[in-house]
């Protein structure tokens, strides 16, 4: 099993994109578009509040259609990996949120969630222990290689697809969603190539940052 190549669709962002929020961003990877806004920290309401660190809240709003499993999943896997790179205990009694809204899902959707909502954290200033970059990939049914960053086309012909976040510090997995029929073979093979994809992701924030900071 191989990867034909470790590049992504091209990635754009822009920060400060709402002016309400503390903190926010446009990821756009291919055609698949996200913006994603960050409020706080600001002192939670009392059922949220916890006294020795900060409340984490993701809202994830569909394009089209109501509220759905889905899109309750999606905000599980958002929360989980942005509150353990948030330093949660600078913040006790605080609450930050973050709404995540979908305006195009082209092909991993969850990966570009994952992307946009660490750039708007890192937008509003909040402080985290390190960033995280999420990459997709799939496994084509008929010739078991590995696509980087599928789009819906090529995913059509998947026998199983995987989104890999990692942390900007150690490189270690920190959130992974699978679908589909698969081996651990299949896991190890496909965790190595979004590793290495991941600094193309890493590169980005980088670039993104330094030109943020240019501008203030």
């Amino acid at each position: 099993m191989t990867a034909a190549e470790y590049c992504l669709r091209p990635m754009k962002c822009e920060l400060n994109v709402l002016s309400a929020p503390d903190g926010s961003s446009m990821f756009v990877q291919g055609d698949t578009t996200i913006i994603s806004a960050v409020y706080g920290p600001v002192e939670a309401k009392v059922q949220k509040m916890l006294y020795d660190k900060a409340h984490v809240e993701v809202t994830y709003n569909a394009a089209q259609g109501p509220p759905s499993v889905n899109g309750r999943v999606t905000e599980k896997y958002i929360k989980d990996s942005c509150e353990s790179a948030i330093m949660t205990t600078l913040h006790p009694g605080a609450s930050i949120s973050i709404n995540v809204q979908e305006l195009q899902d082209s092909g991993g959707i969850l990966a570009c969630a994952l992307n946009a909502s660490c750039l708007a954290l890192l937008n509003a200033s909040v402080s985290m222990k390190y960033t995280v970059a999420a990459v997709h990939c799939m496994i084509d049914k008929n010739t078991d290689q590995i696509i980087m960053d599928p789009d819906n086309t090529q995913l059509q012909n998947a026998r199983a697809s995987f989104t890999y976040a990692f942390d900007s510090v150690r490189k270690d997995v920190i959130c992974c969603h699978t679908s589909g029929t698969f081996v651990e073979k299949d896991m190890i093979a496909t965790k190595q190539c979004c590793k290495t994809a991941s600094q193309h992701v890493f590169d980005l924030y980088r670039e993104i940052v330094k030109k943020y900071a240019n501008i203030i």
